[in-house]
């Protein structure tokens, strides 16, 4: 694999454009900040208490609908829920304060130290990461359908929308198309430690090939989602916005568009544009509408930010590791270290005496 620099400059050197896409967007398209100050004002923050409420249940359920496809994935012995729902949020915790979705990554490395490192774990787990990201289309398709039949959707949302689920569809069809049952081990004697990781992370999505824990799976991640569609709702009454539900199906199927990509922290900027041009069709101010974005990204990121941090001391790890979360090709060497036969395992199948 070729080497990525690590250097502080380098990175610096990439967010720079994005850093200034930011303050450009934020120039030409940003609010009168001092009606944003003024909407502050009249937020009773007892709603956005209860919205963040709403949001630790919906990481919960997505963390249990996470555990349902591992165990479809792992032999035993299998991770406890409290190692999946620590893993699950340093992983929140990476991707609302790092760019990238690192997050996918850290909370693959922060699983692996809890299970015993057999032949394949780094791979399989990364395919259960995928898998479950791929229950999101279910829930997204439904918010779809629910937001084209009854919310003014912007001219200029529609094609992001449409463009969006045409690929989750695909992604989804392939991903089943290439799952692998749990118990189909394939043999990769020959194998380098690219292609055992690829076809461990197949072996990841066997939950796709498994109706009931896949439908448990499915049915968790849309509670995730319809958790998180009330929180966003309960806000709004939160700055006195009294836009009907429908409303707040259109701000979260656009904040996930607008993250689905994180160029820098959060997408800080982007996703407060998103959330308050569609707004101004239902009678909302554009500044109120842009406050409204930055404490619902806050509710957002709370849970996340706030549980991560908790975990991220039990685990004893500290914030500047989630910085040197594994590369492709670390993965791989992981992968390689897996697979070698430990002294004792060789010793006994040799019939040599330790």
């Amino acid at each position: 694999m070729r080497y990525v620099p690590r250097s502080p400059w380098f990175r610096a050197a990439l967010v720079f454009p994005s850093v200034v896409a930011v303050v450009a967007l934020l120039w030409w398209r940003g609010p009168d900040w001092g009606l944003v100050a003024r909407a502050f004002n009249l937020v009773d923050w007892a709603w956005i208490v209860f919205a963040i409420g709403l949001n630790l249940l919906s990481v919960l359920a997505r963390s249990l609908s996470w555990r349902l496809t591992i165990d479809q994935a792992l032999d035993p012995p299998r991770p406890r829920f409290d190692q999946v729902f620590s893993a699950f949020s340093i992983g929140l915790l990476a991707n609302a304060v790092l760019p990238g979705r690192i997050g996918e990554l850290a909370r693959v490395a922060v699983l692996r130290r809890h299970l015993p490192h057999g032949p394949g774990t780094t791979g399989t787990l990364i395919g259960t990461v995928f898998a479950h990201r791929l229950f999101d289309l279910f829930p997204a398709l439904l918010l779809v359908a629910y937001v084209f039949s009854t919310a003014k959707i912007p001219h200029w949302a529609v094609t992001s929308l449409v463009i969006v689920m045409v690929a989750g569809v695909m992604l989804f069809t392939l991903a089943f198309a290439t799952a692998k049952r749990r118990h189909r081990r394939p043999s990769l004697d020959d194998a380098g430690p690219l292609r055992r990781l690829l076809v461990m992370a197949r072996q990841g999505l066997a939950v796709l090939r498994s109706p009931l824990p896949a439908a448990g799976a499915i049915v968790l991640q849309t509670a995730g989602w319809v958790l998180q569609l009330f929180a966003v709702y309960v806000s709004m009454r939160a700055f006195n916005i009294h836009a009907p539900l429908p409303a707040a199906a259109l701000v979260l199927l656009l904040m996930n568009v607008a993250t689905i990509f994180p160029l820098w922290p959060g997408n800080f900027g982007l996703l407060q544009a998103a959330v308050a041009l569609p707004l101004v069709q239902y009678g909302v101010a554009y500044s109120t509408g842009f406050a409204y974005a930055i404490v619902l990204q806050f509710v957002e990121m709370s849970v996340g930010v706030g549980v991560g941090l908790i975990f991220l001391a039990r685990e004893g790890l500290s914030f500047a590791m989630l910085r040197h979360m594994p590369d492709a090709s670390e993965f791989e060497t992981a992968v390689e270290e897996e697979d070698e036969p430990r002294p004792e395992a060789a010793r006994a199948r040799a019939g040599v005496s330790g």
